[in-house]
Formats: C-alpha cells, structure tokens, sequence
C-alpha cells in the first residue's frame, strides 16, 4: 500500500514504522475500495500516522477517545514548528480534526455524542405532526418552521422556566426583540417568523400548554403585496457567468450544467438536487421535473445546449456512483448533492462576475430567468407557466420590472381629460 503511494523511501519507512500499522491500512484499505484517489489515500496516510502519534493510541489500546481531547491535540500539534506553513495552521488543524474523526469512528474508538433531547423536543415533534396531517406542509417547511421555533424558545430560556404554561406575554415580547435585534431580518422575514411562532403558540393554546392570549400578543409589521423588487443579476451577467464555467476541469462542467437549468428553466435548488436520471427522456428531449411545492410533474422539452451540457456532465465529470440522482458529491462515499451545496456552487460563480449584487443564491437566477423571459415579450402567464406558478398573483410582481411597457402605461393620452 506505502510503496503504491508514495515515492520516497524515507517516507515509506516512516509509514511502515509508524504505530497502529494494522488500523491504517485497514483504513486506508478500505478508502481504496470507496473509489478514493491515490492523493487522497497521501493526505489520508500522513494524517493518520500524524494522529496515531499525538493522541498515543499505540499506548491505550481500545481507549475510547473523546472529541474534546481530537480537539486539544489538534490545536497543540498545529502550534509546534514544522513544515507545515504552505496551506496555513486553520486549515492543517482542520483536516486533522476530520481525519482523526472519521478514523476513529470506524475503528470503533471514537466516544459517542451525548445526544440530550431539548427540553421541548416533544412539545416540537407534536407541533411537527399537527403540521404534517392537519395542514399538509411540505417536509422541508415543517423542518424549517420547527427550527425557528427551537431557536425561539431557546431564546426565551434566559427568562422563560421550563414550563411553556408560565410563560408571559412580556417574556414574548422581550425575547422576540431580542431574536429580531441579533437576525437584522427584512420585514418580509420578520411577517414569516411571527407566522411561523403564532402558528406555534396557538396550537399550545390548543392543546392548552400555555396561557391564552400569547399568539395574539406576537405582531408582524405590515408588509404590503407587490411591494418589493425581485432582485436579480442581469441577463448580461448570467451568460458572463456562463462564459466562466466553459473549461474543461470536471468542477466547470458540473457548474456549467447547474447553472443552466438554474437559469434556462428557472428551477428552485430542491428541484435540481432531486433530479434523477430516469428524469431525462433522451429519444423525447423531454425533462420531467418534480416541483417542489406542489410534488406535482412538469414536462420541458430538453434545451439542446442544456442536453448537450447534461451529457458531457455525465460522460466526463460524474463520478462513478451507483445512485440515481443526476448531481452526486465529488468524493466518495457518495452521496446526492444537497442545497446547501448548489448554493456555494452558485454563489461563488456569481461573486465572481459581481461582488455587489444582493442576492447570490440559485433563487437569483430563478429571478433573472423571469426577468428574461419578460423582456422577450412573453406574457405573465406564459412565465408563470414556465416557472410552474399555481397562481398568477406569484407572478405578477415581474410586471414591475418590464420597463417599457410601464412607460406605454405612462404615455397614455387621456385625450384632454386632465
């Protein structure tokens, strides 16, 4: 294994040397197996045998090791001299800290986290329940209206008792100015998180865990319809975007495909990380994509440079994975792509072309796409229809950026009536 690695013989030596011989090859063995690159096996052996060597493992045989002490070590190994200068201390404690981690778990030694339940937890997956079968949200939402909750009622720890049934309208107001004061939410953000809370309270009034009256005390600003902008990058700015993504590394071709079906078809993230490869009809050009509020299908017909993109994608940059989702992790284990990824993805393409603009997220370009379209001379409903809009009142805040037909609207003759 050492010898297939690396080439110097002073740094084979020092591997077959090292302590906890047999645990690192069984390790580095199996991240063989996974698909993992010869450099990564080289990062991989080096820290290994780095961590073997500060937390004595040799010495403790079958020692449970704590995150605590990976953590003490690793700061104390980064702070010693040593060549290790080139990628920086933060950054060397970093995967020391990872690759400690991931060995020791699958060796067996890493001690378990102590997983205490917050102290709502059961008030939480109650509300959670009543949210999935009485008002038939979507997984994520409930997920995400949930963890405001939490952070909500941790908020309220520093004044509120254990007991939601003590808790009083002042402490509400308190912690929620609190909340607020540390978030600097919009007013559109502030208008959801009461929504989210008072939905809360008012299932506790309920089931009769709190004093009445706490819902009706949580007020949300005002926030009027179609009273912002969508804010987006310049249809300019997209195809520069574009521009940048055309190289031949296996990371542009990925991102150049992303940000085409961000752009072209306007999807939300969800629905492109769900994408599956039973999705794209090559003999029809047809792309079937689920919708992410509504679970319901929606058929494209497939771009010719968005098919033409796909295929490169899967032919020279997805990595060989048995899953069936389009968009894979780049090192194994694989796994799909999530959001949080495709934002990053996203957000440093758009960083690239323009620093300033407020949003860099994939909603950005779901927005630029509307705004295109717009400009081409296609009807709300015509957009709306793309973007898969159930209701044309979502739409209709993109006529407020089609410029030149509000000038039509304010070159109007009114024939001598003023």
């Amino acid at each position: 294994m050492f010898e297939r690695l690396f080439n110097r013989p002073i740094t084979v030596a020092q591997q077959w040397a090292g302590p906890m011989l047999e645990e690192r090859l069984r390790y580095l063995s199996h991240l063989d197996e996974q698909g993992v690159a010869r450099h990564g096996l080289q990062v991989r052996a080096y820290y290994l045998l780095v961590v073997a060597q500060c937390l004595r493992l040799a010495e403790r045989p079958g020692e449970m090791i704590s995150r605590g002490e990976i953590e003490r070590q690793a700061h104390l190994w980064v702070q010693q001299p040593g060549p290790r200068t080139e990628i920086g201390s933060e950054r060397q404690r970093v995967l020391f800290l990872r690759h400690a981690t991931q060995w020791l778990q699958f060796c067996g030694r890493l001690q378990p986290l102590v997983d205490t339940p917050h102290r709502y937890a059961e008030v939480i997956t109650a509300f959670a329940d009543f949210l999935r079968a009485e008002k038939g949200l979507a997984t994520t939402t409930i997920r995400a209206c949930c963890a405001r909750v939490r952070e909500f009622l941790d908020q309220l720890g520093s004044t509120a008792s254990d007991s939601l049934g003590r808790i009083a309208v002042t402490q509400i107001d308190e912690a929620f100015a609190e909340y607020l004061a540390a978030g600097g939410y919009s007013r559109t953000t502030v208008q959801l998180i009461v929504g989210e809370l008072r939905a809360f309270f008012r299932y506790a009034e309920m089931c009769h865990w709190c004093r009445p009256g706490l819902a009706a005390a949580l007020k949300a600003p005002r926030v009027f319809a179609q009273g912002s902008l969508p804010v987006s990058p310049t249809w300019h700015e997209v195809q520069q975007v574009l521009a940048l993504t055309e190289g031949n590394q296996p990371a542009d071709i990925r991102d150049h495909v992303l940000l085409l079906l961000l752009s072209v078809y306007g999807l939300r993230a969800g629905e492109v990380v769900r994408l599956r490869l039973n999705d794209i009809d090559w003999e029809q050009e047809l792309l079937t994509v689920i919708r992410s509020k509504s679970r319901r299908s929606q058929i494209y017909p497939l771009s010719r440079v968005v098919g033409t993109a796909l295929i490169r994608y899967l032919r020279e940059a997805r990595p060989p994975a048995s899953l069936r989702e389009v968009f894979v992790t780049n090192h194994p284990p694989f796994r799909p792509m999530d959001r949080c990824t495709l934002y990053l993805i996203v957000a440093r393409r758009l960083r690239a072309v323009n620093p300033s603009l407020a949003h860099y997220g994939p909603h950005a370009l779901r927005h630029a796409c509307a705004t295109h379209l717009l400009e081409q001379g296609l009807s709300l409903k015509e957009i709306g229809d793309h973007l898969g809009h159930r209701h044309p009142d979502t739409t209709r805040i993109y006529a407020k950026v089609d410029l030149a037909r509000l000038r039509q609207v304010a070159d109007f003759d009114l024939g001598g009536v003023l």
